[in-house]
């Protein structure tokens, strides 16, 4: 008798812990892409595997496109929140907006739109923030740089405050192109992350 309640209360956690597992759903650019690498080394393959060892049962769709723009990933946002149905939505996009010097207030607009349908969808949100080379002015830099504290503020979401800090403008762990963090540069990039999703999760 003592072991069968042993065993149903073993069947009992483990339907429990199933029932907990969710879904994490990530919409970036080329950085989550794992652009110019094997796409297992990249920091959201380190994700995958950092759930699994900790006895996390979430799954991770990885819905990130080199060369997307805060516009592109509002575009595509509503399809997959449709078909993944997120318990969580990690944004890491403005990038490619700074770099093609779009206004910053059209990023924050693009995110903010972003994290409204997330939430009414019902999942967490959690902000990477970005910050771009000081070559494009020191107003612009500044203004880029704000939106992500802004939106923090403004929409009570949680954020990473620079997703690439201490990897942005190291050559070592840089790739050749002197842009793309390099597949050396994945685990501090997940490290960067971690703090601010695990208790999301």
């Amino acid at each position: 008798m003592r072991a069968w309640f042993l065993s149903a209360g073993l069947g009992l956690l483990l339907l429990s812990q199933g029932a907990m597992a969710g879904t994490v759903l990530i919409v970036g650019d080329s950085i989550s892409a794992a652009f110019g690498l094997d796409t297992r080394l990249g920091w959201v393959s380190l994700l995958e595997k950092r759930l699994a060892e900790q006895g996390y049962q979430d799954k991770v769709v990885n819905a990130s496109v080199s060369g997307d723009t805060s516009a592109g990933g509002q575009a595509r946002l509503p399809a997959l929140l449709a078909e993944h149905k997120p318990d969580l939505v990690i944004l890491e996009l403005g990038g490619n907006d700074g770099l093609r010097g779009q206004p910053p207030a059209q990023l924050q607009q693009n995110l903010a739109s972003m994290i409204d349908s997330s939430r009414a969808a019902g999942a967490r949100v959690l902000l990477l923030g970005m910050q771009i080379p000081p070559n494009y002015g020191v107003r612009y830099t500044q203004a880029f740089k704000e939106v992500y504290g802004n939106l923090a503020t403004e929409k009570k979401v949680a954020l990473v405050p620079f997703m690439l800090e201490g990897v942005g403008g190291v050559p070592e762990f840089t790739q050749a192109d002197g842009l793309h963090p390099a597949a050396n540069a994945q685990a501090r990039l997940l490290e960067n992350v971690w703090p601010q999703l695990k208790p999301l999760l």
